[in-house]
């Protein structure tokens, strides 16, 4: 009774519980009948032969009918010509173990394609949220300058100015996004190669520096190697890429920096194959559970400051694709008040 209510029971120890019960029962009655133990002995031994025998292939022909349709649910599989064949040599090879690991596995396989389906349905729906946002603010901020100059506001030259300069701001703003928009369509596709050649990483650090010279000094704020990693180290790389990818690490430093603040630059040799390269400042920080949903396109951790700030929200998306298209990696290491620091890998290049 006990192997009968075990749950993973296989056919073959069921076949030979009922076989052994009946050998016992036709044993007993043979008791009644002779005194012969040879007889005796016969009738246990092939009682017990044919119950089995018996028993476990109708139990199979039974089980594997149901089999047969649980594996076209499975694998899809249409009936044709060849279900026989199908049927008499290819699923009765299969032991119930074996099919119950099957069915497992492609209910595993399932629940994570369910999971995967839920997670990115979740993620399409913000990302559709967000865009509309991103794209209503700038619309609707010009659309209200210029419906505000057709009500009257033409007549008065100095408020016409303003009022399309504004409108001018609101519709670069538009662009830009379309265009980051658009760059990471690209990059995700693939359409976008990458070209490598070699170059020193400190000299294409102190062009961006240079570019963003005069924002830095508004602020202002200092850009600067850290001190020791100012030395000649040569990449390989697609040049204006990872000039993308620093010009937006730079930006964003230079806009969420305190006033009087520092951005710091470093470069290191790793292990004679990759340079790591890191950009830092010494601004608010960002909180921990912000870290791992950072680099996703319109995600913000200070929604408000943000918004004040401008941007797309797109530009560290941009530079996580940028930099993976290279097959290296980019992380970001933050604490609130302390700062925030983005760094990435590229391959060094070797004389």
């Amino acid at each position: 009774m006990r192997l009968l209510s075990t749950k993973n029971i296989s056919p073959k120890q069921l076949s030979a519980a009922t076989a052994l019960v009946s050998a016992l029962l036709n044993t007993a009655f043979s008791l009644l009948l002779t005194n012969s133990l040879w007889t005796v002995v016969a009738v246990f031994i092939v009682t017990f032969l044919v119950t089995y025998g018996v028993y476990f292939y109708t139990l199979q022909v039974f089980i594997y009918r149901k089999i047969k349709v649980i594996y076209k649910f499975i694998f899809q599989t249409k009936a044709t010509k060849k279900e026989e064949f199908f049927y008499n040599n290819i699923l009765p090879q299969k032991s119930i173990e074996e099919v119950s690991r099957d069915v497992a596995r492609w209910a595993a396989q399932r629940r994570y394609e369910i999971d995967a389906l839920k997670e990115n349905e979740s993620f399409r729906k913000e990302f559709l949220m967000n865009l509309a946002h991103e794209l209503r603010t700038p619309i609707f901020t010009a659309q209200g300058y210029i419906d505000t100059l057709l009500g009257g506001a033409l007549a008065d030259p100095e408020v016409a100015t303003r009022f399309l300069s504004n409108a001018s701001r609101s519709i670069d703003r538009l662009v830009r996004l379309v265009d980051d928009l658009n760059e990471i369509s690209k990059l995700e596709s693939g359409r976008i190669g990458v070209v490598e050649s070699a170059f020193v990483i400190q000299d294409l650090i102190r062009e961006v520096y240079e570019e963003f010279s005069m924002q830095a000094e508004t602020k202002p704020m200092t850009l600067t190697f850290k001190k020791g990693t100012e030395g000649p180290i040569a990449v390989l790389a697609d040049r204006p890429k990872i000039r993308q990818v620093l010009a937006n690490l730079v930006e964003n430093a230079l806009k969420y920096g305190h006033d009087g603040g520092t951005v710091t630059a470093g470069c290191y040799s790793t292990d004679g194959q990759r340079v790591y390269v890191e950009i830092s400042d010494d601004g608010p920080g960002i909180p921990e559970t912000h870290l791992p949903r950072i680099f996703e396109r319109f995600y913000r951790a200070d929604k408000s400051r943000n918004r004040e700030i401008g941007g797309t929200g797109l530009g560290l998306a941009i530079v996580k694709h940028l930099v993976e298209a290279h097959g290296q990696t980019i992380t970001v290491r933050s604490k609130p008040g302390v700062g925030s620091s983005f760094g990435f890998t590229l391959r060094e290049a070797r004389n």
